[in-house]
């Protein structure tokens, strides 16, 4: 179940990146937070190509301590850009059909659910767990 879970994350990560670069590209570039001092598009292209190596490493990782560390990584991306998606809802900006602010909020919602996936499909949370008490920390 849960390697079906890490491709399934990796093949949705692989279609975002893939969007960031072609057809979605303007919707992407409203969830960049006007108080960020990079080009909006710039920081959309940057964030499709990582998006698609972190969707091909979802599909290509199995083994552990490489899965783990590429679902860690995944996490972290998420977190990363979940700035973008407070901006979205405090400037109120309409992208992806998200345009009330009950939307953008629920969307918000959902990004905790993206770190829980990237953790839970790739065991990442409980390989750092279990190298810790091996550790002996």
């Amino acid at each position: 179940m849960r390697r079906l879970a890490q491709v399934a994350l990796g093949v949705v990560l692989l279609g975002a990146g893939t969007g960031h670069l072609t057809t979605l590209r303007r919707e992407f570039q409203a969830q960049v937070p006007p108080w960020l001092p990079l080009d909006a598009d710039l920081v959309v292209v940057a964030s499709g190509v990582v998006e698609i190596a972190l969707g091909a490493a979802l599909l290509a990782v199995h083994r552990q301590p490489a899965r783990a560390v590429t679902g860690a990584v995944v996490a972290a991306f998420f977190v990363a850009v979940f700035p973008g998606n407070v901006s979205q809802y405090l400037t109120g900006t309409d992208a992806f059909g998200l345009d009330t602010d009950t939307a953008r909020a629920a969307r918000l919602a959902g990004q905790p659910v993206l770190v829980l996936w990237a953790l839970w499909s790739t065991r990442a949370w409980g390989t750092w767990r279990e190298r810790r008490a091996a550790s002996g920390r």
